[in-house]
């Protein structure tokens, strides 16, 4: 009768040794894979040279725009005449358009500081690292609560009459919901929208918003606003 092989655990990095070994990897943890690191170059002077030649052709560019097109400036500023519709600079112009719909405070203070908190504190959590679709788990119960928050999240803005923040918003939820449909489909721009992690749709809804109400707050708002 023979005896069955006996299994022992430990450490060893000797393969002659323990010819017999079992390793095992942890769920954040990555197998070490000694490979060929492909060709190398230093970053001077290859890298620092073409940033200085780039640098230089972006500032002979500039100066030719400013030697051949006046910038759009207005007269000297009158502290008696205020302009109409004072308008703050085009990076600031969504706030302003926000304050067009909510009190002062919900959109000069409330929301801005809630942007700046939450992109501080989410790279702290470790929300979806490996970055799954949407609907890669539990797509009936994700698909509720989508439905829940874009149902809650557009009955919000339309009592405001926020349409500027509504259309985007419509927009990109119709995306969202149209991706679960074609999550079983062919390869192609709409089977990759289903591939998406919600952290980009999130990401998506914020720039089309910020991009919407630059641009009605800079070609659509005049006087009287």
């Amino acid at each position: 009768m023979m005896e069955k092989n006996k299994i022992e655990t430990g450490f060893s990095s000797d393969a002659k040794k323990e010819a017999r070994r079992v390793v095992f990897v942890t769920k954040k943890t990555s197998a070490k894979v000694v490979g060929d690191p492909g060709p190398q170059l230093m970053t001077y002077p290859h890298l620092l040279i073409r940033e200085a030649m780039a640098f230089q052709l972006l500032v002979i560019a500039m100066v030719l725009v400013a030697l051949f097109w006046d910038a759009p400036l207005e007269q000297l500023a009158n502290p008696l005449l205020t302009p109409n519709p004072a308008k703050a600079p085009w990076y600031f112009l969504g706030l302003q358009e926000l304050l067009h719909f909510f009190p002062p405070f919900v959109a000069g203070i409330l929301i801005p500081t809630l942007v700046v908190i939450a992109l501080v504190v989410i790279p702290y959590f470790n929300v979806n690292i490996e970055g799954e679709a949407i609907w890669a788990r539990r797509p009936w119960h994700n698909l509720r609560a989508v439905l829940i928050t874009v149902i809650v999240l557009l009955a919000f803005l339309a009592v405001f009459h926020a349409w500027t923040i509504l259309a985007p918003t419509a927009l990109v939820a119709t995306l969202l919901l149209f991706s679960y449909i074609v999550r079983q489909g062919k390869k192609g721009w709409l089977r990759a929208l289903a591939t998406k992690p919600l952290s980009w749709w999130v990401m998506t809804w914020f720039i089309a918003v910020a991009i919407c109400l630059t641009v009605v707050g800079t070609f659509f708002r005049g006087p009287g606003w």
